[in-house]
């Protein structure tokens, strides 16, 4: 058995749970502790299970809780070098004890085999993930700015894929946001638009991929149905409307997708708003 959902993801918050029947990490800590907990529980999980979590990098939404989930739960922190000393800087010396990995080196966790790679965005050292479970393998890229060749490669031979589609361009542009952010945003080492991140599914999608989770979308500067929409239509256009679409909310669980005997299916109905 594999589970997968996206407790939480927007700029308030980011928090990937993957579990198996054995043992669960977590991709960034950025919900508060009081809210991983609680949304674990509505996924099914609980902190009980957690053995480690993953950073993607630096960033307050992703590394909130970090000492937090370590002191209170005795959770290891899987980072690079870069990200760490990035982190200490800002929570402080001795906050956290790290389990240090290269980029671009693999490793091992409870037989899950775990390939960080290298993203483009304004960070230290930014990375996606790879994780092949055994039972199922998942690709995580939550903050990118543009696609690279590794990028793809890793996607490739997914059958989840949790990417951001953090805004429409238009949207973008017609935000009030001063000139030198949107460049940012929209800049090599900034954030994937909608259009970005469906063309960059439909063209590693295969037969092997059965969900593709929107991530970190901009409440500002993007809209749930239109990141749906070009996701769906891009996939529709490549050749696998089979492929389901998910998207992720800042407050509250995505729908979990389970990987069973029968194969990859839904569990439940996405949450409403609270």
């Amino acid at each position: 058995m594999l589970n997968v959902c996206v407790l939480g993801s927007g700029s308030t918050g980011n928090c990937i749970y993957i579990a198996a029947s054995t043992h669960a990490i977590l991709v960034d800590a950025g919900l508060s502790g009081r809210e991983t907990e609680r949304r674990l529980v509505e996924a099914g999980g609980s902190t009980a299970g957690i053995r480690a979590v993953f950073l993607t990098h630096e960033h307050e939404d992703h590394v909130a809780t970090l000492g937090l989930l370590q002191r209170r739960h005795g959770i290891g922190v899987y980072a690079n070098h870069d990200t760490a000393v990035a982190v200490e800087q800002n929570l402080g010396a001795g906050v956290v004890n790290w389990t240090v990995f290269g980029t671009g080196y693999r490793f091992e966790l409870n037989g899950w085999q775990v390939d960080p790679f290298s993203v483009m965005h304004d960070a230290q050292d930014p990375v996606g993930f790879r994780i092949d479970t055994g039972e199922g393998r998942v690709a995580v890229v939550t903050d990118i700015g543009t696609p690279t060749a590794l990028v793809r490669e890793r996607l490739k031979g997914c059958e989840v894929v949790i990417l951001e589609c953090n805004h429409d361009l238009n949207l973008l542009h017609e935000s009030k946001r001063p000139w030198s952010v949107k460049q940012r945003i929209s800049g090599r080492h900034g954030h994937f638009s909608n259009q970005q991140a469906s063309e960059l599914m439909a063209e590693v999608a295969g037969p092997s991929l059965q969900v593709v989770y929107l991530a970190h979308l901009s409440d500002e500067c993007n809209r749930p149905e239109r990141a749906v929409r070009t996701m769906r239509t891009a996939l529709d256009l490549a050749g696998f409307p089979q492929v389901a679409v998910e998207l992720t909310y800042p407050d509250r669980v995505s729908r979990v997708w389970m990987m069973s005997p029968g194969g990859w299916e839904p569990v439940g109905t996405p949450a409403s708003p609270g």
